[in-house]
């Protein structure tokens, strides 16, 4: 396991929002801040598309997303944030009132209905499925790729790839070294792509087997933890840190579970805890 001459640090802070810190460069990850026992609802279901392939009838009642716990760095501490990595803008447990304050001004990576919701900032670059943009943060060169996720209610979603010429290539494979943080999502077998072209160094996984109610029942919209298995086995990873699996009243896998299946799935030493608010050094 390596990333050539670069470092990883990551600080969790709170749901989907940590600091993935590459070589000093610290990259903040769908800022959430909300106090604890915030309640938002959310009647964004006229807004996602194609919702006959989830079996859906029709209209359901506003649903209420209520957090438990609160961030473990305030606003006000945290470090200079070089750039965002926002998985999608229209989800307050990904994006809320003082997340958004965060966004002005700053260079925003997230999906094409993001950009286009968050204007007139001018520093966000929306990014389709498998797009790559080129960008110089903190004086580093990185390429930054979009990929595939499928999450509901709601439009796009995005996750991210972070490549940079100082990763270096895989031993085994030839491939580049590369950081991935997963986004809000499913496993959807668009993901095992991900093998053919990079080889992932360190994988952010937003898990929690989130589930959110509708007429017929519930659906799940983040990996569980045999799906986040799967996507370790399947792109060959090689080390797993987990987030998005505490602090709101829809997930349902928190850690004590997921530490049962990573056991059962035989992958539990790949994976990599953190404290919230403690600094790791990942790689």
């Amino acid at each position: 396991m390596t990333l050539a001459k670069s470092s990883v640090t990551i600080t969790h802070i709170s749901t989907a929002t940590a600091i993935i810190s590459i070589d000093g460069i610290n990259f903040l990850t769908d800022p959430v801040f909300c106090p604890a026992g915030s309640a938002y609802v959310y009647d964004g279901w006229a807004k996602a598309p194609n919702l006959h392939e989830w079996g859906f009838t029709g209209k359901p009642p506003a649903s209420a997303l209520r957090s438990i716990n609160g961030p473990a760095i305030e606003l006000h501490e945290l470090p200079p944030i070089d750039a965002v990595l926002l998985s999608h803008e229209d989800h307050v447990d990904n994006l809320d009132p003082l997340g958004r304050q965060l966004l002005d001004g700053r260079r925003v990576f997230t999906t094409p209905d993001g950009e286009k919701n968050l204007k007139p900032r001018p520093g966000v670059v929306g990014l389709q499925p498998w797009q790559t943009v080129s960008a110089n943060i903190g004086g580093k060169e990185f390429r930054i790729t979009g990929t595939p996720c499928k999450h509901f209610p709601g439009g796009e979603v995005t996750g991210f790839i972070l490549e940079s010429d100082s990763f270096g290539v895989n031993a085994e494979s030839g491939l580049p070294n590369v950081v991935y943080f997963s986004g809000d999502t499913v496993w959807i077998d668009e993901l095992a792509e991900i093998k053919n072209k990079w080889h992932i160094v360190v994988s952010v996984l937003n898990l929690g087997n989130a589930l959110f109610p509708y007429p017929n029942g519930v659906l799940q919209i983040t990996f569980d933890g045999k799906q986040a298995a799967h996507f370790m086995r399947v792109t060959g990873a090689d080390v797993m840190v987990p987030i998005h699996f505490e602090s709101w009243e829809h997930f349902t896998e928190h850690q004590a579970e997921l530490l049962d299946v990573f056991q059962k799935e035989g992958i539990a030493e790949k994976v990599q805890w953190l404290t919230p608010g403690v600094a790791k050094q990942i790689v």
